[in-house]
């Protein structure tokens, strides 16, 4: 059989019932995160920009537009929902992947859940077939994949896309291998587009295009189905003859599942998650150590060459160039012991005293002593101050990287908060953080989707004031209190 028939067997033989408790709890974390920087996303620029050059309100439809007074087609709300998913660089993140899980999986999801009317445990176990699916298809190829140039949350995002939306329709697997075969020849994104708007418009792209290759399959739709492994297929144009192991693709499915372990990873900070272990470290000698900007003579930075590829960027002209910026976000850290959103927002990255602290850090690729040379999510960080004094601290993994370090649950409800407040009112918050909770238990998924369209206001509000962030959302080194998985109810 071919690879994607293989796939194609696997995603539809997963069934709820043989889902473990750990995989519906993470999948509705993850879930409920994506909501959450979805809607605060919708209030971008690059998200208005692709409604616009839609055409606003000119097709109608079912589905929900996150943070606006409108519905559109499923494929409409999939783009716009997913270029707002990750135009604030805010959503989840996969190890496997090398890029983010949900955000091209979950806007394709919910616009076809909200048009075939699914219930919300329907709704778990395709995003749960989707993230094995992207995740699986990651092994075979990365991270030659990545550091080739290609954007694997767009390139291997579709996938899941495409998985999700066909274990979602009910498509039986020769249709279900079609929707991936498709997938192939709709897949696209490069990392020099990075730092633009063209990088989250990528993953809406994705989105829409994974559930695109879904509906076309079960129209009667023709694809080879040997597009992954063809000569001139998916492995080898994409990555090239010898840098993929097609095997990998197939072996352990859901054993365990990836969802399970290495695990989903939820940011702490709207801004690439490569810089993230160095933000961590910052924090965590700006509050052992109490300094100031002033007193700082120069700082290093190592990280992993791989991240520092794309995060050494001492002079960054734009908000958005500035999330890639491992000079600009440790030099925040410094001076707030936190990153929020509006330090990514209008001209924030020209203030003057954030310029002057760049201009003292150095960056540099960690060696092999530092760092066992399979890590490439450490940092370390050694500040000399003017004094003569020296202060060093040394990350192996941001917290929330992985299901081992877990974020907690009061630090993912305060992400959540302040994000879906940018569209919502925080009676409609604490009701859509509820539902969420037990998305498992929910009769359809418009029941859901109600909640953000029943908002009075129902636009997005202006960015919440720095001084009235909580704290809570700069690295706190605390036990994490997990995810508890509500008791399962029988699905049928």
């Amino acid at each position: 059989m071919s690879i994607s028939a293989e796939l194609a067997k696997r995603i539809v033989g997963l069934r709820y019932e043989d889902l473990p408790l750990e995989a519906v709890s993470s999948a509705k974390m993850a879930i409920l995160d994506t909501v959450g920087v979805t809607l605060a996303g919708a209030c971008e620029e690059a998200t208005m920009a692709v409604e616009r050059a839609l055409g606003a309100g000119a097709m109608s439809g079912p589905c929900l537009v996150f943070g606006r007074n409108r519905r559109t087609t499923c494929l409409d709300a999939a783009l716009i929902n997913g270029t707002a998913a990750h135009v604030l660089d805010f959503d989840d993140c996969s190890n496997t992947l090398g890029g983010h899980p949900s955000a091209p999986i979950m806007p394709a999801l919910v616009a076809l859940a909200e048009e075939v009317n699914a219930s919300g445990h329907e709704v778990v176990l395709a995003y749960v077939a989707g993230f094995e699916t992207e995740a699986h298809i990651a092994r075979a190829v990365n991270f030659h994949h990545y550091q080739k140039g290609w954007h694997p949350t767009a390139t291997l995002g579709i996938f899941g896309a495409a998985a999700a939306c066909a274990r979602l329709l009910g498509l039986p697997e020769e249709r279900v291998s079609t929707a991936l075969s498709l997938s192939v020849s709709l897949a696209s994104g490069v990392k020099a587009n990075f730092g633009t708007m063209t990088k989250p418009l990528q993953v809406g792209q994705c989105s829409r295009n994974g559930l695109f290759a879904a509906l076309l399959a079960r129209e009667g739709f023709t694809a080879n189905p040997k597009a992954f492994e063809d000569k001139e297929g998916f492995l080898n144009v994409f990555n090239g003859p010898g840098t993929f192991d097609a095997a990998k693709i197939l072996d352990h499915w859901a054993n365990p599942l990836d969802i399970v372990a290495p695990g989903v990873a939820i940011k702490q900070y709207p801004c690439c998650g490569s810089t993230h272990p160095a933000i961590d470290a910052m924090i965590q000698i700006v509050r052992a150590h109490r300094i100031r900007p002033e007193q700082v003579c120069h700082i290093d930075v190592w990280i992993h060459a791989r991240r520092l590829a794309h995060t050494n960027r001492p002079d960054p002209q734009s908000g958005l160039d500035a999330k890639f910026s491992v000079q600009y976000c440790v030099a925040r850290a410094l001076m707030h012991a936190k990153i929020i959103r509006e330090h990514f927002e209008g001209d924030a990255f020209r203030d003057p005293e954030v310029r002057r602290v760049m201009e003292r850090i150095r960056v540099a690729p960690y060696t092999k002593v530092q760092f066992d040379s399979s890590n490439h999510f450490g940092a370390e960080l050694a500040v000399r101050l003017v004094d003569g004094n020296a202060y060093s601290a040394k990350v192996q993994s941001a917290l929330g990287r992985t299901s081992k370090n877990p974020l907690s649950v009061e630090l993912l409800k305060t992400k959540f908060e302040n994000c879906a407040m940018r569209a919502l009112s925080p009676e409609h918050v604490s009701q859509l953080y509820s539902l969420i909770r037990r998305l498992d238990h929910v009769q359809s998924i418009l029941e859901v989707t109600a909640i953000m369209d029943t908002d009075p206001l129902r636009q997005c509000r202006p960015a919440i004031a720095k001084n009235s962030l909580r704290s809570s959302l700069a690295v706190v080194q605390q036990p994490a209190s997990h995810w508890r998985p509500t008791p399962r109810l029988n699905p049928h």
